[in-house]
């Protein structure tokens, strides 16, 4: 059974918007469609950014609602259901108001409260992923799978772990396991982490690995002519591939 490579952006915004633009163009190219990590109540919602998504969604890519506000750490982290349910109203109505929809949630900070997954349940989100798993909301079906990212970590290290990342995707896809790779605007400006992940990306699908996202966008009628969508979540036998 073939590996499933899921790719996904945060940190959209102005001052990144050019190696966000660049990388799309990049996985483009490789067939490998993107996962957009958006908050709407930030300078995502600024208009060349959200012009730009709205036109990534239009070439196949997905968009995850990714919080309400980024000045929050782990916004979602201990909220109760009621206050949950709160945050996402505003969340979703901010992200109807940029031109978007979604029914797929990403965890700001990697996790959230069983207050808040019981929210996005009762809000008709279908797809929950965080740091560690892929949730199908409606199935209650979980995928175990790490997102695999950088960090803030720099220093003598990373190299290292840069040779670790590109190492895991080869063999997470020999082994017909779900990658999940996470990468934040503010990598794609250093040019060994640029490398890396490309190099991540590439071994994977050398490997076998088909692209994906984790939900298949709202209103688009276009696809990557390489890659797959995970409509539901949990398994690559549930990939349907893309004409």
């Amino acid at each position: 059974m073939a590996a499933s490579l899921l790719v996904s952006l945060s940190g959209i915004a102005a001052r990144t918007l050019d190696g966000c633009v660049d990388l799309a163009t990049a996985l483009a190219e490789r067939g490998v469609p993107l996962s957009l990590l958006v908050t709407p109540n930030a300078e995502e919602g600024s208009g060349s950014v959200s012009d730009w998504v709205r036109e990534r969604v239009a070439q196949g890519d997905a968009v995850l609602l990714h919080g309400y506000d980024r000045r929050v750490r782990d916004e979602f982290a201990d909220l109760p259901t009621h206050e949950a349910r709160l945050r996402l109203i505003a969340a979703t109505a901010a992200l109807e108001d940029t031109g978007l929809r979604t029914n797929a949630f990403a965890a700001p900070g990697r996790r959230v409260s069983a207050g808040t997954l019981n929210a996005l349940r009762l809000h008709g989100f279908a797809v929950y992923s965080d740091g560690s798993a892929v949730h199908d909301l409606r199935g209650n079906r979980i995928r175990r799978a790490r997102l695999h990212g950088f960090g803030g970590r720099g220093g003598a290290g990373e190299a290292a772990r840069r040779n670790a990342f590109v190492l895991a995707a080869g063999r997470l896809a020999r082994r017909g396991e779900l990658l999940r790779i996470g990468v934040r605007g503010a990598d794609l400006g250093r040019p060994a982490r640029w490398a890396t992940l490309l190099d991540a990306v590439d071994t994977a699908l050398e490997c076998g690995a088909v692209a994906a996202t984790y939900v298949r966008p709202a209103h688009t009628s276009t696809c990557s002519p390489r890659g797959s969508t995970l409509t539901s979540v949990p398994s690559p036998a549930r990939l349907v591939n893309r004409p």
